[in-house]
């Protein structure tokens, strides 16, 4: 038995999957919650299946519906891309890429996409770049409001894979302990030794804000190596930290990727007990074959490896732990 779904019904269960209840999928779309749950309805008759169950007071997906949903965004995606395209040669423009990246990767990663020549034949699109932390990256992406996210994850702070995303790593790097020459010889810490984070528990810390996976991910190293860090500095750029470092306020941990150059108030070191930085480029599931997005990631993953193999070359290198999935 054939039957034909309304699109507009598998863009209304999608938000539905997005939001998690009616009253907030009517106000998304502008509708009233009777008019959702009316359409919800329809839906499960079209399909002939149940595709929601009450638990308690609330609605959930039922298997069916949750597979009708993976089916409605690879579906809605490419409907988007579609419409996109054609509205772009109706005004003989390029296709448009929106790109959501954390503050390291947007300064060191993504103007690597500029200039982009025509390739292959394909017109490069126009890109259009936001600043996000991983967290409000992976929102944006899930709201339709980017098409790639660049994000991040930490060896013992993993994160998981948004629903009805999927993911292409771009690289892995190690954490080192930034310090003054003076505080890691106060430290007993020899120029390229390893740190061994439990000499530092007497230690002035120097914090990413605590609204990001970096905060967290520095209050865990620490726990694990028994001790809680004296806070003296909060700040969301990891140069404050290090300028902050280099006048010897205290102590902080950086990825690879946001380390300033290497001077002589600065030393880098790796740690005892690894900690590595996962970058990965997350898009919703079906758009990755579209030209543009294609393109782009193809793009981003060659200039992860030139930005890799340039960025404080000589650096020393912690021993490498089995590779985790990104995003995972």
């Amino acid at each position: 038995m054939s039957f034909l779904l309304e699109v507009r019904r598998l863009r209304l269960l999608a938000e539905f999957a997005t939001r998690g209840t009616v009253a907030a999928t009517a106000e998304a779309l502008h509708l009233t919650g009777p008019a959702v749950s009316q359409q919800l309805t329809a839906l499960e008759k079209e399909s002939g299946v149940p595709l929601l169950e009450k638990r308690g007071r609330t609605l959930h997906l039922t298997s069916a519906g949750q597979l009708l949903v993976d089916h409605a965004r690879v579906l809605l995606d490419n409907l988007a891309a579609a419409e996109s395209d054609l509205a772009a040669l109706r005004r003989g423009e390029r296709g448009t890429v929106r790109i959501a990246a954390f503050p390291s990767a947007a300064r060191t990663l993504i103007p690597l996409l500029w200039p982009d020549p025509y390739a292959a034949g394909h017109q490069a699109p126009t890109l259009h770049l936001v600043e996000h932390e991983p967290e409000a990256a992976e929102a944006a992406l899930l709201r339709h409001r980017v098409d790639i996210a660049v994000t991040h994850s930490y060896s013992l702070l993993p994160r998981p894979l948004p629903p009805g995303c999927e993911s292409r790593p771009l690289f892995d790097e190690p954490v080192f302990l930034v310090l003054h020459p003076a505080d890691a010889a106060a430290h007993r810490l020899a120029p390229g030794e390893q740190a061994d984070l439990a000499r530092f528990a007497d230690a002035c810390w120097l914090l990413p804000s605590p609204d990001t996976a970096c905060h967290d991910m520095t209050q865990r190293v620490c726990g694990a190596a028994g001790f809680v860090p004296r806070t003296v500095v909060s700040a969301g750029d990891f140069a404050v930290l290090a300028a902050l470092a280099a006048r010897r306020a205290g102590v902080a941990l950086i990825p690879r990727l946001a380390l300033p150059a290497p001077t002589p108030e600065l030393r880098f070191h790796p740690l005892s007990t690894p900690v590595r930085r996962s970058v990965h480029a997350l898009y919703r599931t079906g758009t990755g074959r579209h030209p543009d997005t294609r393109h782009v990631l193809d793009r981003l993953e060659s200039a992860a490896r030139t930005s890799t193999a340039s960025e404080h070359a000589g650096l020393p290198q912690p021993p490498r732990p089995p590779a985790s999935r990104p995003g995972g």
